[in-house]
């Protein structure tokens, strides 16, 4: 995933068709380019800026994929919420805030601009190694951190499968690969790399991770949605209720941790260190 040159600068800031946008902040940043927000900057051979960035993702005049790196975070997150909330924004930054314009999607996206030619890659020639979105016919880290971003926005649909006997050989798990709402996903035995992550993720609360490998967001109540990466391994959870693993060396399972003595003041101390969106 290497930088561009200023001709593809140009061509990506010629009459860009805005299809979507994400944030790159320390708080919230697309998973799928690493475990924390200096791993998924890295990526995309960005500094880690502490305000972080925005990438828009669009098509130039001739169809081509790109994706355009500002450093107006605000303009960004306002473009967000306000199509999160069903509204119109014309998201135009301006080329002053442009850092980097970079060929190709880290993300797949269904959508494309209408009135250009589907959706492609620039030439290698002029634009360099173009981004791409991770083989969803693998597992890997990639998509074990894109399973985890599943569970925290499905949160409530992966919760319901999951009930007291669930837990009484410490912890089963489900097919990641299946949808959400098949009840019927195959049960599997008790995980054996769960004491390990959770040893890990302790470990972080003395010595903190780099940044970003602990998160905090919104949860129903007075709860907080907690996400903690590690070097394989992806954790999920609520403050107030269990958790959920994933992991590397076990392909398309979601593994569910009780509270039991033990998880609760895990959770409550690593929500005081994560980092929260503003």
């Amino acid at each position: 995933m290497a930088g561009t040159n200023d001709e593809a600068v140009a061509a990506a800031d010629d009459a860009l068709y805005v299809l979507t946008a994400v944030l790159l902040t320390p708080a919230q940043f697309p998973s799928v380019l690493g475990d924390d927000y200096p791993e998924a900057c890295a990526a995309l051979d960005l500094p880690p800026l502490a305000d972080g960035y925005g990438l828009v993702l669009g098509q130039d005049g001739d169809g081509s994929r790109w994706t355009v790196v500002v450093d107006d975070v605000s303009l960004v997150a306002v473009a967000i919420a306000s199509w999160d909330c069903g509204m119109e924004y014309d998201l135009s930054p301006d080329e002053r805030a442009v850092v980097t314009a970079l060929p190709g999607w880290p993300l797949a996206l269904a959508v494309a601009a209408p009135g250009v030619p589907a959706p492609h890659d620039p030439p290698a020639e002029t634009a360099g190694r173009p981004l791409s979105p991770p083989d969803t016919g693998s597992w890997g880290p990639a998509q074990r951190r894109l399973g985890a971003d599943e569970v925290a926005l499905q949160w409530a649909v992966w919760r319901e499968q999951i009930g007291d006997a669930d837990f009484s050989a410490g912890g089963q798990g489900k097919s990641a690969e299946s949808a959400p709402e098949d009840r019927d996903a195959a049960m599997t035995g008790g995980p054996s790399g769960v004491r390990r992550v959770l040893a890990e993720a302790r470990a972080y609360i003395d010595s903190p991770p780099p940044l970003g490998r602990v998160r905090s967001s919104f949860a129903p109540g007075e709860a907080r949605t907690l996400r903690a990466d590690g070097p394989g391994w992806s954790i999920v959870a609520r403050t107030d209720d269990i958790a959920f693993v994933l992991l590397d060396d076990r392909p398309g399972e979601i593994l569910p941790v009780g509270r039991g003595p033990e998880l609760p003041g895990l959770l409550k101390a690593l929500d005081k260190l994560a980092v929260r969106p503003l």
